[in-house]
């Protein structure tokens, strides 16, 4: 049996790093795409954004089903909220649904900071961080393309 306490494997790195290519690939062609073309790019953004936190959110979900009948109701709740406000974010449009996106990665850090270490898996933390960080930085450039 593996110990609880593994970080992510190298496939878990490369993949989860993998995941920020659309969100640095979107952001920097809502900056050079020319002003008058639909914002397909913002769109898409914000849809992927939404993706990755139902994914982030849908996390706490399988870890609490581990716990059998004496599932945390913190985790199930939680596990719910950032597919809800990443719906209500492609409500809201681009510009402001990625500023939302942007809050919602920070909330889901949050998050996963406080309830982790409840599964012993603080050592997946430090990626966690990283990937948090360029996501968000994306979703802001984003937005300030969509607003310039």
């Amino acid at each position: 049996m593996k110990t609880a306490m593994a970080g992510p494997s190298p496939w878990a790195r490369r993949l989860g790093f993998a995941g920020l290519i659309p969100f640095v690939a979107l952001a920097a062609a809502l900056w050079v795409a020319p002003p008058d073309d639909p914002p397909l790019a913002g769109v898409s953004l914000l849809g992927y954004g939404a993706t990755i936190c139902s994914f982030l959110g849908a996390i706490h979900w399988g870890l609490a089903m581990r716990e059998g009948p004496c599932q945390p109701v913190t985790s199930l709740l939680w596990g719910v909220l950032p597919s809800l406000l990443g719906w209500v974010a492609l409500l809201l449009g681009p510009a402001p649904g990625l500023l939302l996106i942007t809050a919602l990665l920070w909330a889901c850090m949050v998050a996963d900071r406080v309830l982790y270490p409840r599964y012993q898996l603080q050592a997946w933390l430090p990626m966690r961080l990283q990937l948090t960080l360029v996501a968000s930085i994306s979703c802001l450039a984003g937005a300030a393309a969509l607003l310039q």
